[in-house]
């Protein structure tokens, strides 16, 4: 945990997706990043997080992620202390996911 943040890594996340979990993966990275790459979250820049809250599922668990983790690790806090129950952190973020998880995912 990093300031009451559950980290979850990319390997714990792999295996939830491929358990069928409903997860709700929230990609707060910028477009020209998710152009990039990205794993199938839902993108909505961390900028915009504030007025687009009515788009993230409070009922179901939010992961957030970003490249290496740390805008997705602010995000989770915003996230929080806007009353969502069930918020993680990607640790490591896409850049972990590339390296441990899925090589074809470009890093950058």
């Amino acid at each position: 945990m990093n300031n009451g943040i559950p980290q979850l890594s990319v390997k714990d996340l792999k295996r939830r997706i491929d358990a069928g979990e409903n997860v709700y993966l929230l990609d707060v990275r910028e477009p020209w990043e998710y152009k990039i790459a990205q794993i199938g979250g839902k993108l909505i820049p961390q900028n915009e997080v504030p007025r687009r809250l009515s788009e993230i599922d409070r009922e179901r668990e939010v992961i957030v992620h970003c490249h290496a983790g740390v805008r997705s690790q602010r995000i989770a806090e915003f996230l929080k202390q806007s009353g969502y129950p069930r918020v993680a952190n990607l640790a490591g973020g896409i850049d972990a996911w590339s390296k441990e998880i899925d090589a074809t995912v470009p890093k950058y």
